[in-house]
C-alpha cells in the first residue's frame, strides 16, 4: 500500500495557510475556507432505535415474546448475623520465618 510517486498529492492545508498568513501580514482579512472540497455528511443513525430492533429480531428468532421489558426491583441484600461472615471459614495464620541463630566471635 506504498507508493514512490507522490507527485499527484497537494497539501491543501499548508497552502491555505500560507494564505491565511500572507492576508494578516499585508492587513487584509484572510481568505474564507472553501466549502466546495466538503465531504457529503453521512447519514444520522439512531443508535437505540437500531439496538431495540436487534433486540427484537433475535427474540423472535428464538420464540421469545417481542414485546416491552419487565422493570422488577432487586432483590435487597442479606444482613449479617451479628458482625460476623456467615458461610466463610477463618482465615488461617501464617507461619512467621524464624531467623537463624548468631555466632559468637572470638570464642
Amino acid at each position: 500500500m506504498t507508493t514512490d510517486d507522490i507527485s499527484g498529492y497537494r497539501d491543501e492545508y499548508r497552502q491555505a495557510l500560507e494564505a491565511v498568513i500572507e492576508a494578516k501580514a499585508e492587513g487584509r482579512q484572510p481568505p474564507k475556507p472553501s466549502t466546495e472540497a466538503e465531504e457529503p455528511g453521512g447519514k444520522v443513525v439512531d443508535l437505540m432505535a437500531a439496538l431495540q430492533e436487534s433486540v427484537r429480531k433475535a427474540q423472535a428468532a428464538r420464540g421469545e415474546d417481542a414485546g416491552e421489558a419487565e422493570v422488577r426491583e432487586m432483590p435487597t441484600a442479606k444482613k449479617k448475623a451479628a458482625g460476623k461472615t456467615v458461610g466463610k471459614a477463618p482465615a488461617k495464620k501464617t507461619a512467621t520465618a524464624k531467623k537463624p541463630a548468631r555466632r559468637q566471635r572470638g570464642a
